[in-house]
C-alpha cells in the first residue's frame, strides 16, 4: 500500500514521485475545526476509497481499487441535516448536494478521500477528493487536485490500504 503526502506549499509526495497539487482556497487546517464551506483541506491521514470516471471523457484508470463509471445522475450531498450527507446520492435529490458530472473536467477523474465518513459528522465537510487541477492550479473547495495525465499515475499505484496525508 502506497502513501501520498500533499503538502500545502503545493506539491505531492510518495511512491517516488514529485508532482504540483493544488489544495483548498481556505488553505489546510486540522480535522477537529474543519467545517462545510469553508475551503480548507483536512490535516490528517485519508484512506482512499473508490475511485470514479467519467466514461466519455476517457478510459477507466488502471488501480487496485473499486472503479465506478459516473452517470449524469450522480450527485454527493453537502447538506450537514441529511441522513445522506456527505455520502453519494442519485439525482435529482431534495437536499442540498453536488452535481459529480460537471461541465469542467475535474471531476472526469477523481479518487473519495475517507475524510468524515465513517460516520460523517454533521457539518465538518464533504466531498474530500483527489481530483484533476484546474488548468492553473487553481485552489480547490477543500479537495487535492492533480493534472489528470499525474492523477491517473497515483491511481496505478493505489491499492487497498492506499492514503492520502494532508499536511501543513
Amino acid at each position: 500500500m502506497t502513501h501520498f503526502i500533499a503538502f500545502s506549499d503545493g506539491r505531492l509526495e510518495g511512491g517516488g514521485l514529485s508532482l504540483r497539487c493544488a489544495l483548498g482556497k481556505g488553505g489546510v487546517l486540522p480535522a477537529a475545526e474543519k467545517r462545510e464551506g469553508d475551503g480548507a483541506s483536512p490535516i490528517g491521514i485519508w484512506p482512499i476509497r473508490r475511485v470514479w470516471y467519467r466514461p466519455d471523457k476517457g478510459a477507466a484508470p488502471e488501480t487496485g481499487i473499486p472503479v465506478i463509471a459516473l452517470r449524469p445522475e450522480d450527485g454527493w450531498c453537502d447538506a450537514p441535516e441529511d441522513t445522506h450527507y456527505n455520502r453519494w446520492v442519485p439525482l435529482p435529490y431534495p437536499a442540498s448536494h453536488e452535481r459529480l458530472w460537471r461541465e469542467d473536467s475535474h471531476y472526469d477523474l477523481f479518487a473519495e478521500l475517507g475524510y468524515n465518513d465513517d460516520p460523517p459528522a454533521p457539518g465538518r465537510g464533504s466531498a474530500i477528493f483527489l481530483h484533476v487541477a484546474g488548468p492553473r492550479y487553481q485552489p480547490t473547495e477543500g479537495c487535492v487536485a492533480l493534472a489528470e495525465s499525474d492523477l491517473r499515475t497515483v491511481l496505478k499505484q493505489i491499492r487497498a490500504g492506499s492514503s492520502m496525508e494532508i499536511r501543513a
